[in-house]
């Protein structure tokens, strides 16, 4: 690897998740000040939405820190961060209704949901025990310990680039919904689709450092194979 592709990898690597993150946190900081015209709370936004998706068995429940909120598909769950929870902002209402996009897709079964939470086991056991084989592989010189680690990692990989079409679909879906359900006007979108822009940008960066890390990897095994 040249000098100028390793500071390409070390920008990837480094500065674009710092950005990505900077970035989620002023958005999230600027819009939560911001009420929205309905001036309904995140839980009352997500609620109304499940209610008029006919999602009346999912339930919605609060969890600690700050834009920790997710959706959990075994229990039908959508947990929100207290300040999502109760918060009666553009950013809450964003945030919350994302969410509620997770749970119509588990509804109506998207088939990229459906594949990520297949990958989930192989992707946690592979992102576990890549980083060991590799650097086994190249401290001791054993090409094939390597090519293992890649291919583990590569489950790890795929799980980040497959996770880029669920989290942008069910933020369209958040935008859909918060729309027709009358949570936001028309003169709100655009503000409400920064929010989710920026929530969007911290998965397309975790997706780009794999992507970096692995191809080094692939890069390191074929120049020693040479």
């Amino acid at each position: 690897m040249g000098f100028g592709s390793y500071l390409i990898y070390l920008a990837i690597l480094m500065i674009v998740p710092l950005w990505a993150q900077s970035r989620v946190k002023s958005t999230y900081k600027k819009y939560s000040k911001q009420p929205t015209s309905s001036a309904m709370t995140g839980a009352e936004v997500a609620r109304k939405i499940l209610d008029d998706n006919g999602l009346y068995d999912v339930q919605i429940g609060r969890t600690k820190g700050t834009l920790t909120d997710h959706y959990d598909p075994r229990n039908k769950v959508i947990k929100l961060s207290e300040g999502i929870y109760d918060g009666r902002s553009m950013a809450s209402s964003a945030v919350a209704a994302h969410e509620v996009g997770h749970a119509i897709q588990d509804q109506q079964e998207y088939a990229f949901l459906k594949f990520r939470s297949a990958l989930v086991p192989v992707a946690n056991f592979g992102s576990n025990i890549s980083l060991f084989l590799i650097l086994g592989g190249m401290l001791l010189n054993m090409m094939d310990l390597l090519l293992f680690g890649i291919i583990f990692m590569s489950a790890a990989v795929l799980f980040q680039l497959v996770t880029l079409p669920v989290e942008f679909d069910a933020s369209n879906r958040a935008m859909g919904q918060l729309v027709s359900s009358g949570v936001i006007r028309n003169n709100e979108e655009r503000e409400t689709k920064k929010v989710l822009n920026a929530a969007a940008l911290t998965y397309v960066a975790a997706a780009l450092v794999a992507v970096a890390e692995l191809v080094r990897f692939i890069l390191i095994y074929l120049a020693n194979r040479e």
